[in-house]
């Protein structure tokens, strides 16, 4: 059968581009820019949060040898056109203080799935919320997708925090939805999509 509508995303237009460091006008002196492979410390350490392995699950990377190799693999799926993964970095040192990205990209059906977390010193200061304004910026601008959602355990307030904040309106609840270390929780599902208004004002 004939597909007449076609990708909303034609296949290559991520493999041909380099991905873009993007600028925080709310934090100037923040950035996102791609991980690097000295930066595998900042994820060893991030598996040593509690708060990071308690609502993002990011698994055990105990050596710096496996987050590099994880920086790797981004740097693949983003070849791939699979998933686009940022690291949230200071101005003054250039070190990273968390993680945001689109996963789950469905650049056929024009859609993805974010993905953050913050280190302790990069939290309260709604530097998240800008982030998560700016990469859908870019996902709407210059990639082209149609369609965006944060999904995030119902007491999570923090990512509920930012997802409103963000401009992602609260779709509803999908129950027993994600499975965490003390059992299953119901999730919100926020989104947004191209032809929503610009968000004001994102709080700083």
């Amino acid at each position: 059968m004939i597909d007449p509508t076609g990708p909303v995303v034609p296949p290559g237009r991520m493999r041909r581009s380099r991905q873009p460091d993007l600028a925080l006008p709310g934090h100037p002196r923040t950035r996102l820019r791609r991980w690097r492979e000295g930066d595998a410390p900042v994820l060893v350490r991030s598996c040593l949060d509690p708060d990071i392995q308690y609502w993002n699950r990011p698994g055990r990377l105990t050596t710096e040898a496996a987050a590099r190799e994880r920086i790797a693999r981004w740097e693949q799926r983003w070849e791939n056109e699979e998933a686009a993964v940022w690291a949230v970095a200071a101005e003054d040192d250039d070190v990273p203080m968390g993680l945001i990205g689109l996963a789950d990209l469905d650049l056929r059906g024009g859609s993805g799935e974010f993905v953050y977390w913050l280190l302790p010193a990069g939290r309260g200061r709604g530097v998240m919320a800008h982030a998560t304004a700016a990469v859908s910026r870019w996902a709407f601008d210059s990639l082209g997708l149609h369609r965006l959602r944060i999904t995030h355990s119902v007491a999570n307030t923090a990512s509920c925090h930012v997802a409103t904040a963000a401009g992602f309106a609260l779709e509803g609840t999908m129950r027993s939805a994600l499975l965490h270390a003390d059992g299953w929780h119901d999730e919100h599902l926020h989104a947004r999509i191209r032809d929503d208004t610009e968000t004001e004002g994102v709080p700083g």
